[in-house]
């Protein structure tokens, strides 16, 4: 009887991390462009979309596109929110408002699969008082894409074709696996809902498998000395 206990425990012991090693191996992101405010303590991911977001004069906005798993993970522009230096030669006009953009297309490893990114860059938007985010960036950087949901496919066409497909991020730059779409973000509508970091129902059907095998097993052992 206690051999086949210790046997239980042992099967459980070495099936739980095996199951959960397994979906941390398969953590899937998503390529998409995600949307930042700047500040002078950096770059902050944005709450809302760009089509919600009204910024003032002076205002620093950013845009990576990258593959990440949620906000916690997105990679951050790699330019500095530097409203000075950006708007620098964009002096403050009446009636108008300047906002410095930051359009970071990210690296190689994360381009869909024939696409090469295009070098960051920045540029000053001057645009309306009541301008929102987007229409400051559709000022100095079309053409823009997006999808019908609203979410933000591409600037300044890049990329081609996609929005914000899965891929399994083993830096191949062209893993899609096709149909799930990246988190609602602030590339979007603006909330953004990223995994929870716990164990997946599969995850948890397999440790519940293992238990009800050890078990059948004890009962069967019993059910033999009886």
């Amino acid at each position: 009887m206690r051999n086949v206990v210790r046997t239980v425990a042992l099967l459980v012991a070495c099936a739980v991390p095996a199951v959960l090693g397994s979906g941390t191996a398969q953590a899937a992101g998503y390529r998409y462009w995600s949307f930042w405010e700047g500040s002078a303590s950096g770059w902050t991911y944005a709450t809302q979309g760009p089509s919600l977001v009204r910024p003032g004069d002076g205002s620093v906005q950013g845009f990576r596109f990258a593959v990440s798993a949620d906000s916690q993970d997105a990679s951050k522009p790699r330019r500095a929110p530097d409203f000075a230096k950006i708007c620098a030669d964009t002096p403050a006009e009446d009636g108008s408002k300047r906002v410095a953009l930051v359009i970071d297309p990210g690296v190689a490893a994360d381009a869909p699969a024939g696409e090469t990114p295009p070098a960051p860059r920045t540029a000053c938007a001057r645009v309306p008082g009541d301008a929102s985010s987007a229409e400051a960036l559709a000022s100095v950087a079309e053409p823009l894409r997006y999808d019908t949901s609203a979410m933000l496919c591409a600037i300044s066409g890049y990329p081609a074709t996609g929005c914000g497909e899965q891929t399994s991020r083993d830096g191949d730059g062209g893993s899609d696996s096709g149909g799930s779409r990246a988190p609602t973000s602030a590339s979007a509508a603006g909330s953004s809902s990223g995994s929870g970091g716990g164990p997946s129902a599969g995850v948890l059907v397999g440790i519940g498998a293992v238990l009800l095998l050890g078990i059948a097993a004890v009962a069967q052992a019993r059910r033999r000395r009886g």
